[in-house]
């Protein structure tokens, strides 16, 4: 094992004998691999024959324990035969998907996070990392106090226009079906007369871990807030749609609008504590989804990492 830079990563290296298996060496190494991501809050394998997606998406599997099924995503992905497993999101390689929990803002989540590198990026596109209890722990005290009295609030507009239609979103094209799921998890909805479906849900921005009890800061807060978005693109947006019909925004849990300042301290206090390690073929990064916060930076050339949710829970 190998520490690098700072928390919350550490590498182990697999250096498999040549010919060995990459699945059989993890399901070998299967309860190390855990406890490190337990112990560490992220443990990146290295070394792995990852020779394509199937082989991938195999590994994924066998590390994950119960698989999630994605709801209520941001950007499509192709999903594989294995519950809980897809490629990454289909997200433009220009603009970055900055620093979140894996479905914060959905009454399940996954506890544990696994990412398979089978072509690494030319350049960029790391999966950076960030200790969400160092986060909280810098964040100014008044507003994590207001975060933890009220909550955050997302708010989001499903349009045929931009972003995710809800009907991948939700997976079901029955409005009666989707509605059900929304008010089984407490998510408000709106139908507008031109099919757009637009929802508010509001959710803790402070978690205890489950097995260790420490705090942690776990949301989406300023990743889905508007002022996170390139300008132009958040021009273009209200623009067209208006102020409160953009795909997505985030406020206080009492519906307080968030200042650029708020958002911007933030950005500034995950990047403090972000460790970045550039993808290698082969990869295999697993991630305390609770304890770790991940990003995904712009890059260039080819990139497929293929994705695993596992562990479900109820923050």
């Amino acid at each position: 094992m190998t520490e690098l830079r700072s928390r919350p990563l550490v590498r182990l290296d697999a250096a498999p004998d040549p010919g060995t298996d990459a699945e059989a060496w993890t399901a070998r190494h299967r309860a190390e691999i855990r406890e490190l991501a337990a112990g560490h809050g992220a443990v990146l394998v290295r070394g792995l024959d990852l020779d394509g997606r199937d082989r991938a998406a195999a590994v994924v599997a066998g590390v994950l324990g119960e698989g999630l099924v994605e709801r209520e995503g941001f950007a499509p992905r192709d999903p594989f035969p294995a519950p809980g497993v897809y490629s990454s999101s289909h997200w433009p390689a220009d603009q970055p998907m900055c620093m979140h929990h894996e479905m914060s803002y959905a009454a399940r989540a996954p506890r544990l996070l696994a990412f398979a590198c089978v072509t690494p990026p030319t350049s960029g596109g790391v999966t950076a990392l960030a200790d969400a209890r160092l986060v909280l722990e810098d964040l100014p005290a008044a507003l994590v106090e207001r975060f933890e009295r009220h909550g955050w609030r997302l708010t989001r507009h499903y349009n045929p226009f931009v972003g995710i239609g809800w009907q991948d979103a939700f997976g079901s094209t029955d409005r009666a079906e989707v509605d059900g799921y929304c008010a089984a998890n407490g998510i408000e909805t709106h139908w507008d007369s031109d099919g757009a479906l637009r929802t508010v849900q509001t959710r803790p921005a402070v978690l205890a871990h489950p097995d260790t009890g420490e705090r942690c800061w776990f949301n989406q807060i300023a990743f889905l807030n508007e002022w996170t978005m390139a300008p132009e693109v958040r021009e273009f947006l209200i623009a067209e749609f208006g102020p409160e019909g953009l795909p997505f925004n985030t406020f206080h849990g009492d519906g307080t609008p968030l200042d650029a300042a708020a958002v911007d301290s933030i950005n500034e206090v995950y990047e403090r504590h972000t460790v970045r390690e550039p993808w290698q073929r082969g990869d295999l990064l697993v991630v305390d989804n609770v304890r770790t916060a991940h990003s995904r930076e712009p890059y260039r050339g080819e990139r497929e990492i293929v994705v695993g949710l596992g562990e479900p829970f109820r923050p």
